[in-house]
């Protein structure tokens, strides 16, 4: 992998307790966090994106995770947000909800580590005793720890 996730994840830009109710309120409160680490500078474009992204196919992954993301010029390297939800935000509208967001930036010439990120991440996620502990990780170190801990990250 040319890229690596521990490179990729920054506290700033992990939200463990989201406030969030709604998909469109979950995306942009973890937006939020990225345009505050100043890696997005132009939010409603990059959140159109995303919506426009998720309206042709959902990215709801299963087991409660979720991967929205756009390819976009916003930026010119893969940018990662995390987002946490205790409750559960509703994704898809057929009862499915997502506990964990990866909102995923991605500048047009890196599609292959894109998916080289998404799928390591993925292939963790299905994991249920990983999953649990990102679920119940009590701080944002222990929830990086966690997720870099996964064999196949």
């Amino acid at each position: 992998m040319s890229i690596a996730l521990a490179d990729l994840i920054d506290p700033k830009q992990i939200a463990l307790n989201l406030r969030a109710e709604t998909q469109t309120e979950a995306l942009h409160e973890i937006v939020e966090l990225l345009v505050a680490a100043g890696k997005i500078d132009h939010a409603d474009k990059f959140l159109e994106q995303v919506r426009a992204r998720e309206a042709t196919s959902s990215t709801y992954a299963a087991n409660g995770v979720a991967f929205p993301h756009a390819r976009t010029k916003l930026v010119d390297e893969i940018v990662v947000g995390i987002g946490r939800s205790e409750a559960g935000i509703p994704w898809t509208g057929k009862g499915e909800v997502a506990h964990l967001i990866f909102l995923i930036a991605v500048p047009e010439r890196l599609i292959s580590d894109y998916l080289v990120v998404v799928g390591a991440i993925a292939r963790s996620t299905k994991d249920r005793p990983l999953r649990t502990l990102l679920l119940h990780a009590e701080n944002v170190d222990e929830f990086i720890g966690t997720l870099l801990s996964a064999p196949s990250i």
